[in-house]
Parts: C-alpha cells; structure tokens; sequence
C-alpha cells in the first residue's frame, strides 16, 4: 500500500532547510510514496494548516533560504492558545491520523528533537532531520546550516580586519551558537581573529586585555575579538554554577522559583556582554573599541553548497528509514554516510566543544588567545 509521509520545519530557520525538505519530497516521491508539509511548525500540524509538496513545489528550492513551509518556536504540550499553555499533544495526533500519515519527518535542532520525541511517545512514527547554525545537536557529525553561518561569520571577520587596522580599534564581534562555541571558534580561527571566546571556556578579561596589550607592544595597534553569545567570564560561571547547584537541591517549589529567578538575571545580564565586554577592554588597554553583533544574517541567504550536499544527502536516507519502517530515530550524519539513532539517545543533550579538540589545540598552536591561562 502506499505510504503517506508529512513533513514539518520548527524552531529558528536555518540555511538548508528547503534543501532537506526537497531531499525528502523527491526521494519519498521516487519510491511512490505521497506525502504532505504542515506550515509553520507544530502549530500547522495543530491547526490542520497544509502545505501541497510535489515535484513541481519541490523544484528550484535548493538554493533558496529559509523555508517553503515556515516556522514557529511552538511546543506541542506548551502551545499558547488563547492567552492559556495548553498540552495540544493529542490534536496534533488526531491530524496526524486525518490524513492518514504513516510517518511525520521533523526538521529542526534539539528542541524540535524533544518535541518529536513526545509525538513519538503519543503513538506517531517519528523521523528528525538535525538543523542548526549552532552545530549541537547531539550524537551527529555536523547540523545542516552551521557551514554556511561559518561562512558568513568568517566573511565578516575578514571584513572587519581593515575597519580594525585603519582605526588601531579592537572590534568585538559577536557571533551566534547559543550556548556552544562551534560557530565562534571555527570563524574565529577561519578569519584570523586574535581573540576567541566560547562558552566552554570562562574567559578572565584581565588576560584578554593583557593579550591585546602584548599586540600592541609588538606593533600591532588593533584586535579582533570573536565572542560567542554565550561566552562568559569566570565570575560569571561561578555564579551559575553556584544558582544551579541551589536549583538542583532546593526543596520546595518557591526556593526552586528563587534560583530559576536568579538564574533568569544571570543569563539576562549576558544579553549585552559584548557591550560590556568591549567597554571593559578599552578601559583595561586604552585602545578605542567598537561592536558588531552579526545577529539574524547569519542565519539568512543561500545555503553553502556543504549544507545542500548534507541536506539532500539526510533527507533522501529520511526517505530510505521511512520506506523500511524505521521510526523513533534522528538521521544522524556519520563521515559520508548516515545513521539512524534513537531519539531518547540524543534529546536533553547538548554537543559542546570538547577542551582537547583539534580546532582549540590549532587555536593556541597558532597564538590565538581564548581567555584562560593557557
């Protein structure tokens, strides 16, 4: 009998997106299966908000950004409703089973894999495409999306380089990855950026300042700083280890409320780090300093040809996994190939930068300061 596939994009739109979607579409029309998108995340699949797929929708989408079916940051048991949360979780099936879908393909980073993973658990047969900019997405190689904000937040960088010199300014450029450093450490490193800092290493500003003033001493009257949005000072990460470690052993629910609060401060005074960070910089050199938050354009344009080549490749295994009744499972990608993995195995993890991995030894190799003592 013939299988009817739905597919659906959540969370932060990604480059690659509209590939992964035509990688699917094409491969699971090849093999005579139907299959249908859901606009706008699990709201469409909520609201019963269908998108025709056919090769004529799928044609001319694989250079193009963002997302054909749209997207949304909804959660299918926290879904806002009327000015209420609500657990939609059970109209969600009841779409699911209008159309008679023999699986649901779910494209997004790791809150999406959560979030198909409670689907799962409501009895729907599951299938995830990891996508982000961010790259932590566990238990797969790489996420659709991250090579292409590499490239733009390296052309960036390079850009920045001759405002710097021609100024004797430091610039600190902030660039996206959440609560990772994958996206500011391969930038860093690829555009020459004599400072790194990532959020698995809690930097000391004092030897931030200390390495730039060590650059000026040479000749060298400019620096560029790469900072991840989610890079920290040590005090800081004191501070949220100690809040944390309260969240974890309060024993009623209002002193859990006081450490989310307080945790809540933390990460909100964060929101403008690059500012502060700058400001503390110039004090501690005496060198002029500016900011550039790259924001949202890394997220835009036409995917890489690296992103295309992995999305397409993903989706049409998508399709392979679904043709052999396999569900339940992320499409991870494993060297050239892809590889089926549980959803339990990669939901409530996070893919960091390991402290030993090569791109951090090659930064210091090469003179790269990224904010500790080493």
């Amino acid at each position: 009998m013939t299988k009817y596939v739905g597919i659906l994009t959540a969370g932060g739109d990604s480059p690659g997106l509209n590939a992964a979607i035509r990688g699917v579409g094409k491969a699971v029309i090849g093999m005579g299966m139907n299959i249908v998108g859901f606009r706008d995340g699990f709201r469409g699949l909520m609201n019963n908000r269908t998108f025709r797929l056919d090769n004529e929708t799928l044609s001319g989408i694989l250079t193009v950004g963002g997302t054909i079916l749209g997207t949304s940051r909804d959660k299918p048991h926290k879904m806002p409703i009327g000015g209420k949360v609500m657990d939609m979780t059970d109209v969600m099936m009841d779409t699911y089973q209008r159309h008679h879908l023999d699986a649901l393909v779910c494209l997004g980073g790791g809150g999406t894999q959560k979030n198909a993973y409670r689907l799962a658990q409501k009895g729907m047969n599951i299938i995830t495409l990891p996508k982000t900019i961010d790259n932590d997405v566990a238990m797969t190689d790489a996420t659709f999306g991250f090579d292409t904000a590499l490239g733009i937040a390296t052309e960036a960088i390079d850009r920045l380089h001759s405002t710097a010199h021609s100024h004797h300014r430091i610039i600190v450029v902030e660039i996206m990855g959440h609560n990772t450093g994958w996206l500011a450490l391969g930038a860093g490193i690829s555009g020459g950026a004599d400072v790194i800092l990532i959020p698995e290493i809690p930097y000391d500003v004092e030897i931030v300042a200390e390495a730039i003033r060590q650059r000026s001493r040479g000749g060298h009257r400019f620096s560029i700083v790469a900072v991840s949005e989610g890079a920290v000072s040590r005090e800081t990460a004191v501070a949220i280890q100690t809040v944390d470690q309260r969240k974890q052993e309060a024993e009623n629910d209002e002193a859990k409320l006081e450490a989310k609060t307080a945790l809540q401060t933390i990460n909100a005074e964060q929101v403008d780090s690059a500012w502060g960070l700058a400001r503390e910089l110039e004090t501690l050199t005496g060198l002029e300093s500016r900011v550039t938050i790259l924001g949202h354009v890394q997220r835009g344009g036409t995917p890489s040809a690296v992103d295309r080549l992995l999305a397409t490749r993903l989706g049409a295994a998508c399709a392979e996994l679904i043709r052999d009744d396999v569900y339940g499972v992320m499409v991870a990608a494993r060297g050239e190939g892809a590889k089926p993995v549980p959803l339990e195995q990669v939901i409530g993890k996070r893919k960091s930068v390991p402290l030993d991995h090569p791109w951090i030894i090659t930064a210091r190799h090469v003179g790269t300061c990224l904010g500790d003592d080493e």
